[in-house]
């Protein structure tokens, strides 16, 4: 069985939008082109058909973990997160050491990462260092770049 996937609402509502564009627009759009390629006569050296298997064939690898992951989703209520300590959906404030400066991270579940958005995963090295840490405390992260020493300045939602 599949680990439990929490999420976000808009985490939640995104996944089964982005899932159902994949099967009722590009599923079929991808279709079409194999039926169209396969038209144009002799497939063992037809590289446009070959190319579109391909492409469905990934397409529906990505539609097949998006199931797992939908099928496992569980939506957190925000207004039950403990905010006493840093879990799934905290914001958390933080100075980091090694940067000598403040940052801000929301901790969601690894289909909701975007560093960009400063969106990290539960299951990243940040983002393990942090769980289950309090104001005050110091969270050290083994990254890439070696350890990370961050110290937890507040924890909303």
């Amino acid at each position: 069985m599949a680990d439990i996937n929490y999420m976000t609402k808009e985490g939640y509502e995104h996944l089964e939008k982005e899932l159902r564009h994949l099967k009722t627009v590009k599923r079929p759009e991808i279709s079409n082109a194999i039926a169209e390629a396969r038209e144009k006569g002799d497939l063992s050296e037809n590289a446009e058909y070959h190319a579109a298997r391909e492409e469905l064939a990934l397409l529906e690898a990505k539609i097949a973990n998006m199931e797992n992951q939908f099928g496992s989703a569980r939506i957190l209520d925000e207004s039950k997160v403990d905010i006493s300590k840093v879990g799934i959906l905290s914001k958390v404030k933080v100075f980091n050491k090694k940067l000598n400066k403040e940052q801000t991270f929301n901790v969601v579940s690894e289909a909701e990462a975007d560093l960009k958005a400063g969106k990290i995963s539960s299951n990243s090295p940040i983002g393990r260092a942090l769980l289950g840490k309090k104001v005050g405390e110091v969270a050290v992260a083994q990254t890439p770049a070696g350890a990370m020493e961050l110290e937890i300045l507040s924890i909303s939602i």
